[in-house]
């Protein structure tokens, strides 16, 4: 087997993917067309062009422009169902979704329309793509506690469509202690919780994740090779991190791949899953993350398993499914 063919057909689960983030240039100008939106770009290809990004929040422009065409029931249907086609062919087999609900809210699209879009696919995700999903709502941290909070009460009838809730946006300057509120209720109400911690943030903003949230999972995560003793805790602990590797370069995290900070992680013990973050727009879903990985820094198709392995147990999956698709992953 090539090493391109491990990464791309290994089962894995994918933890760190933001739906609006897999919104493919053709799909947008689609739902643009039907809903009477004019783009700011002349074509796909002119929309491609603009993924040059220097960093976090140069990208979340672009990003809410093209998110501005999803409006209606059929266009998170048509976003959810285009993500686990491409997702199933490099081998996801279970998927948990991040969705941004302040990001449609507060331009005037209806929660339920979101949701009921996004649950028309989901419900018949692992029949007709063979993916499993778990539903993530995820506050915009830029939007402030106050805007946390009023969402959850919003989000709180329909808690049943959702297995936990995240914290994600820009992160500089928007420290996580200030969501504990908002966090300590989604606990109470069942939900697991994750959030964006040292990705542009100091490594300040992970212990603050893991000590003041109380986070399962930790979404990117990088910065914390800066600090020994919180690179300790989480690999003793064993405390997920979720990294994206293309995005980090991406969004100028690391200027190349080869000076990524994975192969510490690893070395140290931390339990490392590979994800793609926001596909459309950083270089590749997952499995190219692990095609990436493998060709810049290293890892064999021993290693890919490994990160393939550590996706299932860091996941939200019962016993019984996650020893089911370790199974597959070790044959």
């Amino acid at each position: 087997m090539s090493p391109e063919d491990t990464a791309l057909t290994v089962p894995k689960a994918e933890l760190h993917l933001h739906i609006e983030g897999a919104l493919e240039p053709e799909l947008a100008f689609e739902c643009a067309r039907r809903n009477g939106i004019t783009l700011p770009y002349a074509d796909v290809a002119d929309l491609r062009r603009r993924y040059d990004f220097s960093d976090l929040q140069s990208f979340l422009g672009l990003y809410y422009t093209g998110m501005d065409v999803l409006r209606t029931r059929q266009d998170f249907t048509d976003l959810t169902d285009s993500y686990l086609d491409r997702a199933r062919k490099q081998g996801v087999r279970h998927a948990e979704i991040f969705f941004d609900p302040q990001a449609h809210t507060t331009r005037g699209v209806a929660l339920e329309t979101v949701l009921d879009g996004l649950e028309a696919s989901l419900a018949t995700s692992e029949q007709r793509f063979g993916v499993t999903t778990r539903l993530i709502a995820c506050f915009l941290r830029d939007h402030g506690p106050d805007s946390a909070m009023a969402t959850f009460d919003e989000l709180l009838p329909h808690a049943h469509k959702l297995t936990g809730v995240g914290l994600d946006s820009a992160e500089a300057g928007f420290p996580p202690d200030a969501f504990a509120p908002v966090f300590d209720r989604a606990r109470e109400a069942g939900l697991r919780l994750v959030a964006h911690a040292g990705e542009e943030g100091p490594p300040e903003y992970v212990w603050q994740a893991l000590d003041v949230l109380g986070v399962d999972r930790v979404d990117h995560g990088i910065r914390a090779v800066e600090d020994t003793a919180l690179l300790r805790r989480i690999a003793r602990d064993q405390v997920p991190l979720t990294v994206c590797p293309l995005s980090n370069v991406r969004l100028r995290c690391v200027d190349t791949l080869d000076e990524h900070c994975l192969p510490r992680l690893v070395d140290t013990g931390v339990l490392t899953t590979l994800n793609s973050d926001d596909p459309s727009y950083f270089g590749g879903y997952v499995g190219d993350n692990f095609h990436a990985v493998r060709q810049e820094l290293g890892f064999d198709d021993a290693a890919l398993r490994e990160f393939a392995a550590n996706s299932v147990r860091a996941s939200f999956l019962g016993a019984g499914e996650q020893d089911r698709l370790l199974r597959e992953i070790t044959g």
